[in-house]
């Protein structure tokens, strides 16, 4: 049985090869598709370690404080 990350790399793996993706890096699409997959997957975990440690380092912020204002208006801009 495939869970959801298996089934989503599939469907990479043909969206790749459909718009020919792969052909810049000469690199076939299910390498290109596990690639991409196992860096969601990293960026999940970084941001679960991230939300832990600012949790455990960080005031939270009040409920009734707009995000914006907690964070600084404009701070993500470019």
């Amino acid at each position: 049985m495939m869970d959801r990350i298996d089934t989503f790399r599939r469907e990479l793996e043909k969206l790749i090869n459909k718009y020919s993706m792969e052909n810049g890096s000469d690199t076939p699409d299910f390498i290109l598709a596990k690639y991409l997959t196992d860096c969601l997957q990293a960026f999940d975990t970084a941001v679960s370690h991230r939300g832990r440690w600012f949790s455990s380092t960080r005031p939270s912020i009040p409920p009734s404080e707009p995000i914006t204002r907690a964070i600084g208006e404009g701070e993500f801009e470019e």
